[in-house]
This record gives structure tokens, sequence and C-alpha cells, in this order.
């Protein structure tokens, strides 16, 4: 057997032998640091061994980048305590920085509008301009001022959606006869010398999805391949084991040393989610586990659960942190045990003080102890309790829509026995909603900073409470006019 590998192990040994990172998606609901202190020590129980942290607009850039640092971005002593925190934890931090796609946090900005690689899209970087590489050094530079003695550090890199549109690249494209993917790999390569040469030691992760279709050949005489480790993300419940497998294999072949995966415990499953779905992101945790067992042993280095707040800069909030961690234990401690059995599910519920986990639903009982149960435990109530009886009243009620229609209330017009079949049901919903409404505020608060409840609130609840605040204003009213 000399010289082959050792693929002998269990799904068990293989999984827990590797580096578990547990991706925090800052670019929307930051937690505060205090929040934080109470997780990582959960995340490292749950099997966890690191964090990818992805700040975007929540570091704290200054002089020629203070443009892309948000109001309520984290302090430097802010940084400093979270990666305190996570050393205090073993957990070792790898922070992610965008250089190339998803540059929105950046390119919103009037002062680099100009580095677009289409005018009009903010999304991807022009590659071709020399102060692009230098906004992309200046950034890097800046975060690992505050991240002393990295191993790791990844350059984002993913989804580089109208790269070779822009105009110097068509040109570029059109002399020199090459390719988009080429296009790519240049850039990719570029940054990364860079980072090497600057920071040495430093190994680098990046998003491997523009790479998936170059051939082996060209990803070999690219040059990328001895300077970065490609993450390959699949976020999906039915991920072709198969053809996950054949593309390691091709990467392995390039010259790649090592291949880290990414799968998701929530933030994959729609934009606008707001429950977590864990047979979904379990089942994704299944089927990674099918890929571990089929590649040599010595190729992975690593698992990333990513956590995505939104889709991208501009996009929704979905899945709070806390709406999001059981789903995160089942998954972590899946990936640690190489399997998901009833002593897994037993063990979670005990970690999270829930009687009962329910992973094929969005659980109507939802409870725990974990930090934040609270959180989850309210909007489970508002979603099932409140939200679809509101929804059904407002649009569905025989009353409302017969005799209190948009039409009567414009004119203030209601038939006052109506009142009694209207008005109970509407003050009863109006109640419960104020009720609950100041108790998640509350319990967010705790967690989040204000801008951050301020937008969730108003973009999945206030609506309807506001909906049916009018209505029963409307009905005083009328009332009031028929007297």
């Amino acid at each position: 057997m000399d010289g082959q590998p050792d693929n002998t192990n269990t799904a068990e040994e293989r999984a827990s032998a590797k580096t578990i990172l547990v991706h925090l998606d800052l670019k929307g609901a930051p937690p505060k640091v205090s929040y934080l202190a109470e997780v990582f020590p959960l995340f490292s129980s749950l099997g966890a061994t690191g964090l990818l942290i992805e700040y975007e607009d929540t570091f704290p850039y200054y002089k020629e980048l203070l443009p892309l640092r948000a109001a309520h971005a984290y302090s430097p002593q802010e940084i400093r305590e979270i990666l305190r925190l996570a050393q205090l934890n073993h957990l070792e931090v790898i922070p992610l920085v965008q250089t190339f796609g998803h540059m929105e946090f950046v390119l919103k900005n009037k002062e680099f509008t100009h580095l677009r690689e289409v005018p009009m899209y903010p999304n991807s970087l022009n590659p071709h301009r020399e102060e692009s590489h230098q906004l992309i050094h200046a950034m890097i530079r800046q975060v690992m001022e505050l991240h002393l003695g990295l191993h790791w550090l990844h350059i984002g890199s993913d989804e580089v959606y109208y790269l070779g549109e822009g105009e110097e690249s068509k040109k570029y494209l059109s002399e020199s006869g090459q390719t988009v993917e080429d296009l790519f790999m240049c850039h990719l390569k570029k940054v990364a010398a860079h980072v090497v040469s600057t920071y040495p030691g430093v190994k680098l992760i990046a998003w491997d999805d523009m790479l998936r279709g170059a051939s082996a050949q060209k990803l070999t005489d690219s040059g990328v391949t001895q300077l970065v480790e490609p993450m390959i993300w699949d976020y999906t419940s039915n991920l072709e084991v198969d053809n996950r497998v054949a593309l390691i294999e091709k990467y392995s072949q390039s010259g790649f040393q090592k291949i880290w995966l990414a799968s998701a415990f929530k933030g994959a499953t729609g934009a606008s989610q707001q429950l977590t779905h864990i047979g979904h992101h379990l089942e994704n945790h299944k089927r990674w586990l099918q890929v571990i067992q089929k590649i040599p042993q010595n190729t992975l280095q690593g698992v990333a659960l990513t956590g995505w707040q939104r889709y991208d800069h501009f996009s929704v909030l979905c899945e709070l942190l806390p709406v999001g961690i059981p789903s995160l234990a089942v998954c972590l401690q899946t990936l640690k045990n190489g399997a998901y059995t009833e002593q897994v599910a037993t063990a979670v519920q005990d970690v999270l003080g829930m009687a009962t986990l329910d992973t094929e639903n969005y659980s109507s009982e939802a409870s725990g102890s974990f930090p934040g149960s609270d959180v989850l435990i309210l909007i489970t109530q508002i979603l099932f309790f409140l939200k679809n009886p509101t929804q059904e009243f407002l649009e569905r009620n025989r009353f409302v829509m017969g005799w209190f229609s948009a039409f009567h209330r414009k004119r203030k017009m209601i038939h006052p026995i109506m009142v009694q079949q209207i008005e109970p049901e509407a003050v009863s919903l109006l109640s419960n909603w104020t009720l609950l409404l100041r108790d998640l505020q509350a319990a967010l608060l705790k967690i989040f900073p204000d801008v951050t409840v301020d937008e969730w609130m108003e973009e999945h609840l206030m609506p309807y409470y506001l909906q049916l605040q009018q209505l029963v204003q409307d009905l005083n009213t009328a009332l009031e006019n028929q007297t």
C-alpha cells in the first residue's frame, strides 16, 4: 500500500480530523460582541474548530477606505475582543475579504464607482485598473493589521458576474485571444501572489465556482494551483456526490494540494427565509459526508458551514443567527460524528435544552435554553400563530371583505352591526401583535444593533401589524361617522 492514500478510516474519524469552520456572515445582522461571547463556547462544544468571518462593511476600515465602513461597524477594540474570545474557545479565525466579485459594499460608493467592471453594476471589480489592485491591497492590509498570526486568509472571488462585459475587458479579450476564465485566473493569481509575497506563511483560500469550468491543464498552466486552496461550495439538499468527487479529482490533478468544502447551515433556501429548515441542511451535510468518504483523506483541508445573512449586500435579511443555531448544532454534530443518529439527535437536544427537535418541518413548538433561544421562540410564535391568522383575517374574512373593503374604508362607511363582527377579532389580534413585538424587539436588541432590529422588523413583521392597526383605526373612524 506504499504511496497509496489510506481510505480505511471511518467517516467519523475522517470528518472529525479536519478543520471545521462556522461562517459568520456579518454583512447583515452583525451580532454584538456580548452575544458572540455566549455562542463561541457553544460552537466549540458542538465540534467547530474555527470561524470564517466575512466582515464586509462591518470591519473598521479607515483613511482612504473609510467610505466602506458602516455606521454600525465593529470598532478595532471590538475586533480584538472577538479574536480574544475565539482564541479562548480554541476557534481559529480566518477572515474573508472579497477581492473580485460581491464587491457591492465597496463599489456602491462614489469614491470607487469608476472601478466597476460594468459601470452600471456595483458587484464586480475591473481587473485591468492598477487602482483596483491598490484598493484590494489596502483592504487586505487593514484586515491583516488586526489579525496578527493568521494561518489562512480567504480572498473570496465567487460569482464574478458580468466579468468580461466591461469595455476594457472586451478589448483585452479581443486582442489577447484569451477567455473569461483566463481573465479570472489572471486576476486571482495577481491578488494571491501579492498576499503570499507580502505575508509569508499565510495560506490562501478562494471560492471555486469561477474555476469549475476550466480544464485541469488550464488550471495548472494558470499558476493559481500553487497559490490558493479552492473551497468548493454546494448548499443543495440533492448535491450530486459523484459530480463533486470528480471535481475534486480534477482539482487534485491540476496541482491543488488541499481542498476545502463548504456546506450551509442557514441562509441558502430563500432570500427572505425567516425560519431554518433543518432537514434541507442536514441532507446537504449527509451528501458532503459521502463525498468525504470517496476522496483521499489527505486531500481535504477542512469544511466551512456557511450561514448566509444576506444573499448579497442589497438583499433583505434572511434567517437570523439565533434562529439557525439548532440547524448549526445538528450539522456540526453530524460532521463530527460522521452521521446523524438518534444518539446525535439526543446529544444536540441536551446541549440546546430543547425537548424536541423537528428536522423535517418548521417547528411550531420551538423551545430551548441556548443563547438567543427566546428569539427563535418569539419568531416562531409570530409566524405560526399571528402572521398567518392576521393575513387570513385581513384578506379573506367575509365581513372585512364584504362590508369593510377599501372602498368602504376610504369613505368611512360601515353598517354598525358589522363592527361587532369585525372589531373583537381585530382588537384581539392587534393586542397579541403588540405584546409579541415588544418582547421580540427587546430580545433582538440584546443581540443586534438597532439598525438590524429596525430593518428585520420593518421588513418581516411591521407590514402586518400596521395593516391591522390601520383597520382598527378605520373601524373606529367609520363608526364615529355613522353616529
